[in-house]
């Protein structure tokens, strides 16, 4: 061992003094029984720091109960410190060297945030805090940090550059905030960075930092067995065991991308080349074989109490929701994180694969989401330029049949327009006088005038037929010369109502007062007054005269009835606007 640079390694166990040697195998054998199932239950150390007495951050010495304690444990006050860090407990542990250059858990603080889930970082901006083995020297301690006080992981070391892995500034530092880093209480953070600076100023050139998803033991690496990072851990592993072994933080290399612990060899060592000839010094094999026994042993039960079982990893989210409670009353940043053990939990392997779908399923829609408004900030520029959506090119069929109808017809032009409802309704009814007047024919034609004498049957039934011939051109001229339909106030207040456009079987005018009848008197009355001939006064009159004589005047009188219906419909006036209601 070099006391001056303060480096403790296996190297120099190895080539230490040989009842030094025996002296610690016996010890790695004994702790190799007892400590391969064990997992640290020990009480999280209360940090007694008071920030408002601390005047330099830099240079805050340690409280005289933490020097105590280094005193009683054989601990000089500069001598070597290692870190380690279990994920899923959350704990951060800080090793110091005794004076059997062995490494004693000297303070074991909770960690108060870490982002992402169990495994390693890969890339910037996954969240992820890292995993493996990080040297940290003097250069990454950071007494300006914007999180009180900070130090560099040392991510991405030659592991991670090999592998592709990449990202900046994952930090251990405090104000309980994390976004890829191991986030502490300013009070834990101010007694780590002193612990720190104590062992530089004792010649350390660099603390190793041990940061590890979980303690490795057979119990722990069986619950997680189907995790995707399984291989991952099993390769970190060993560097695990030995330092459980031997209580001494293990030399690192790295060789064809993957970690290799405390081998000797004579020749170089490349990240990224193949893996020089190596070999495990003798009496680490005899510690390891031993130590890999005993877990072999507790693996094969482990996996016995867990069949068909497997370990639920819980989200970030899920760690948070555990302890919203203590960001009460405290300042915004303050984002502390549950641990996975108690946010995650033992399931069946069916109830696991289905759970696990339905949260991929929520992180596409996520990502769906961010997608499209990364994309909706992009087309409107942050916001400044919203874009006014395009008129819908489909056609509305209810709304397009609703103006169309409103500009056929308005409210006041279907009040007094010729083609209301009530004049369409009328334009059925155009054939209803026909039938009149061929009742009315049939009547003159039956019945006798008053004061007529009874004509021979013959006469009768020459008079008769010439009626009923007339009929048809009568029909043709009432359903031609119609007169147009009359608004609701004219027909209110028009001349001829509807008691005018009943036929008017006895009394009729003769046929020239009918020519000169007005237009708003319905057609049927000439028709009217053609069955009507023969009960005129001069008809009257003459009931002396021969049977010849009057089937000849008949005959007359109907030949002229479709004259009369030309002349009155030549002769009708204009219609009278709807505002003269009253007048002649």
């Amino acid at each position: 061992m070099d006391r001056r640079r303060g480096n403790l390694t296996f190297s120099s166990f190895l080539n230490g003094p040989l009842p030094m040697r025996l002296t610690h195998l016996v010890a790695t054998a004994a702790i190799a029984a007892l400590l391969a199932g064990c997992t640290a239950n020990e009480a999280m150390d209360t940090v007694d720091v008071d920030l408002k007495k601390v005047s330099s951050k830099v240079n805050y010495q340690l409280s005289g109960k933490i020097v105590q304690k280094m005193q009683a444990m054989s601990m000089a006050k500069e001598s070597p410190i290692m870190l380690r860090i279990f994920k899923e407990e959350g704990v951060l542990e800080v090793w110091k060297a005794n004076a059997s250059n062995r490494f004693e858990m000297l303070r074991q603080y909770k960690i108060c945030a870490w982002s992402g889930k169990l495994g390693p970082k890969v890339k910037e901006g996954d969240r992820q805090a890292p995993e493996g083995f990080y040297p940290i020297a003097p250069g990454q301690m950071n007494p300006n940090s914007s999180y009180y006080l900070a130090i560099n992981t040392g991510f991405p070391n030659r592991f991670d550059q090999a592998n592709g892995r990449y990202g900046t500034n994952l930090m251990i530092h405090g104000a309980c905030s994390s976004s890829g880093c191991y986030s502490m209480t300013d009070e834990q953070m101010q007694e780590i960075f002193a612990l720190a600076r104590d062992a530089y100023k004792g010649g350390q050139q660099a603390i190793q930092l041990q940061a590890l998803p979980f303690r490795m033991t057979a119990e722990n690496m069986a619950r997680h067995r189907n995790s995707p990072n399984i291989d991952f851990w099993n390769m970190l592993k060993p560097g695990y065991d030995q330092f459980e072994i031997t209580k001494r933080p293990p030399e690192i290399n790295i060789c064809e991308k993957k970690y290799v612990f405390n081998q000797q060899t004579d020749g170089k060592f490349s990240p990224t080349g193949p893996c020089p000839a190596m070999s495990t010094p003798a009496v680490m094999q005899g510690a390891l074989a031993a130590y890999n026994k005993k877990y072999n042993e507790d693996y094969a039960k482990a996996m016995k109490k867990l069949d068909g079982m497997v370990w639920y990893e819980p989200s970030e989210a899920e760690r948070k929701a555990i302890v919203a409670k203590q960001r009460v009353g405290k300042e915004l940043a303050y984002a502390p994180t549950g641990t996975s053990l108690d946010a995650g939990k033992l399931m069946k392997v069916a109830d696991l694969e289905k759970q696990e779908a339905r949260r991929a399923e929520l992180e596409e829609a996520k990502k769906a989401i961010e997608i499209q408004k990364a994309e909706l900030e992009k087309t409107t520029r942050n916001g400044k330029s919203v874009p006014v959506p395009a008129e819908n090119p489909l056609p509305r069929p209810v709304e397009t049949a609703s103006v169309e109808q409103t500009a056929r017809k308005s409210f006041w032009g279907g009040l007094f327009s010729k083609g209301s409802d009530d004049a369409q309704k009328l334009q059925p009814a155009a054939a209803a006088p026909v039938d009149a007047a061929q009742q009315s024919a049939a009547v003159a034609t039956a019945r006798p005038a008053v004061g007529e004498t009874p004509r021979k049957p013959a006469e009768a039934a020459a008079q008769a037929a010439a009626a009923t011939e007339a009929a048809p051109v009568a029909e043709q001229a009432v359903t031609v010369q119609a007169p147009a339909g009359k608004g609701f106030w004219g027909r209110l207040f028009s001349k001829d109502s509807a008691d005018a456009r009943k036929p008017e079987l006895v009394g009729a005018a003769s046929a020239d007062i009918a020519i000169q009848q007005p237009a708003e008197q319905p057609a049927t009355g000439a028709v009217q007054q053609q069955a009507a001939v023969a009960a005129t006064p001069a008809a009257v009159a003459k009931t002396a005269q021969k049977p010849a004589e009057a089937a000849a005047q008949a005959t007359t009188a109907t030949q002229g009835a479709p004259l009369a219906e030309q002349v009155v419909a030549e002769q009708q006036p204009k219609k009278r606007p709807f505002w003269k209601l009253w007048g002649n």
